[in-house]
């Protein structure tokens, strides 16, 4: 039996799939978030330039985390065939290769929160050594048909080529089925986001009361823009990979920093606290003019501003550094957080408890900001500081320090290339200007004199608002383009920027026929 260079690969190939097999269930058996792999992703995630962020989101719109995580997993496959080659002529070469892996897993794992939690890593430590051990099964058959082709065929000391190729055949296939067994495991064992979310069904919040469409919500135009979204589909962007999975009985939020008395809140306590509820729109900074990065929910939660005025704020500070769970970060005003606006720790969406996805079991979330700089999920902790002390997760990446929400419209209907009948013509959308709330809405068509449309009144300024507007038009192909006003008399910008550094600008404009 002559090896050849592809059976190393395989060997190679095999001892390293073992490896991540064997660290993703042990980090499902620990209830450890991070398995290395994802450790990984979210490292690169965090390390990633705001424009490239920004370039892969526009691109791979939801599935730009699988294909971050398809792609360390092709660079680790090559990885892995390396190790196999490599084994081939040493010992040492391969045991270095897999060392280097294990010790970016580590450091990926152990790094981003500080926590020097040396249990984080012991997935790490377990496929590593899983990596060493299969290797060195897997090749032993393949030096043993090297070391018996350089013997010769007369040499009857290694034994026959049938043997040791059924050795090398059925190593492989051990280690291909364990591997397979033990992805399995991993799944069937996450038993914590089941136990989370079994608890989270049993929840009773106090205080939170089901959502009532608020009267004159609605312009009444079929497939304009919902006044509610439902939870299932409200847009998600955060950073993390694995979705923190936390139980409510083992929660809590520490505030501290600059303040007279540092307090520390776990969820059976926030919860006995009055609650606030309110319709707040929540607008993504990376979404473009037209986009649909935005959407509108009933929120019950506990106000900021009386949990701060309790703690003491000190003279001097203006901010406050949220972070989530997962170690994310960002830099919130102060004054938004103590002002009279329903800035909250959220504890429920639409009336139920909030999804685990979207921050269970406590987020917070204030009108009239963009989320990166203050709607953070599974939030544990609020430190009162200054902006010149603090920094958050995706300001060194050139996002804008304070983030406030811009002013915009969407036209909803008609649709994009669609055709309508000529004559009057209803044009209907959304528009927002959180916190301030939208006085008028006009529309335009093809670059024609702006004509005013109807702005629904839901009696709220820290929302959307359905508008309509209806038009004469003439048969042929047209563009229509929409503007707001906000309550201020400011009118929405027609100068086009892109979502960096604060939330792009710009009229929202489709085209479509008109046929006589």
């Amino acid at each position: 039996m002559r090896t050849t260079r592809g059976a190393w690969a395989l060997a190679g190939l095999l001892a390293g799939g073992a490896g991540l097999a064997t660290s993703y269930v042990t980090a499902h058996l620990l209830s450890i978030r991070q398995s290395p792999v994802v450790a990984v992703a979210e490292d690169i995630i965090r390390l990633t330039p705001g424009s490239l962020a920004e370039k892969a989101i526009d691109v791979l719109d939801h599935w730009d985390k699988p294909v971050l995580i398809a792609g360390i997993l092709v660079v680790l496959m090559l990885g892995f065939a390396l190790v196999g080659v490599l084994a081939r002529r040493t010992w040492w070469a391969p045991t270095l290769l897999f060392l280097a892996l294990a010790l970016v897993g580590g450091l990926a794992v152990l790094l981003p929160k500080g926590s020097g939690n040396a249990s984080d890593a012991l997935p790490v430590a377990v496929g590593f050594v899983t990596m060493l051990i299969a290797l060195s099964v897997l090749v032993a058959p393949l030096r043993k048909a090297e070391a018996q082709a350089e013997a010769g065929p007369d040499d009857a000391t290694y034994g026959g080529d049938d043997a040791t190729r059924r050795g090398f055949l059925i190593g492989a296939g051990v280690t291909a089925g364990t591997i397979g067994v033990l992805t399995v495991a991993g799944r069937l064992v996450g038993a914590g986001r089941r136990e989370v979310e079994r608890l989270r069904s049993l929840l009773r919040l106090t205080g939170v009361t089901q959502p009532e469409l608020p009267p004159g919500a609605l312009v009444g135009v079929d497939d304009v823009t919902p006044w509610i979204t439902p939870a299932d589909d409200f847009y998600r962007i955060d950073t993390t990979i694995a979705t923190p999975v936390i139980d409510p009985n083992e929660w809590s939020v520490r505030i501290h920093g600059l303040v007279d008395r540092e307090l520390v809140l776990s969820f059976e306590e926030l919860n006995a606290l009055a609650k606030t509820e309110a319709w707040v729109t929540l607008n993504c900074v990376s979404n473009p003019v037209g986009g649909n990065l935005i959407g509108n929910a009933w929120w019950s939660g506990v106000r900021v501003a009386p949990l701060l005025e309790q703690a003491g704020v000190q003279a001097g500070a203006d901010a406050v550094l949220q972070t989530s769970d997962d170690g994310w970060t960002c830099v919130t005003p102060l004054e938004v957080l103590t002002d009279d606006r329903d800035a909250m720790l959220a504890v429920a969406m639409n009336g139920e408890p909030l999804p685990i996805e979207h921050g269970f079991p406590v987020r917070t979330l204030v009108p009239g900001l963009y989320g990166y700089v203050s709607a953070t999920k599974w939030v544990v902790d609020l430190e009162v500081t200054r902006f010149s002390d603090a920094q958050g997760y995706w300001t060194p990446k050139g996002w804008g320090e304070r983030g406030p929400v811009k002013m915009s419209s969407r036209v909803d209907v008609p649709g994009s290339g669609d055709s309508v009948d000529a004559g009057e013509v209803v044009f209907a959308g959304v528009a927002w200007s959180q916190h301030t709330g939208i006085a008028g809405v006009e529309v335009a068509i093809d670059g024609g004199a702006w004509q005013e449309g109807v702005v629904a009144e839901p009696g709220t300024d820290d929302t959307w608002v359905q508008w309509r507007a209806v038009v004469d038009v003439e048969p042929g192909d047209h563009v229509v383009r929409v503007r707001a006003t906000d309550k201020d008399g400011l009118v929405q910008t027609g100068v086009e920027r892109d979502v960096l550094p604060d939330g792009a600008t710009g009229w929202h404009g489709i085209d479509f026929s008109a046929t006589s």
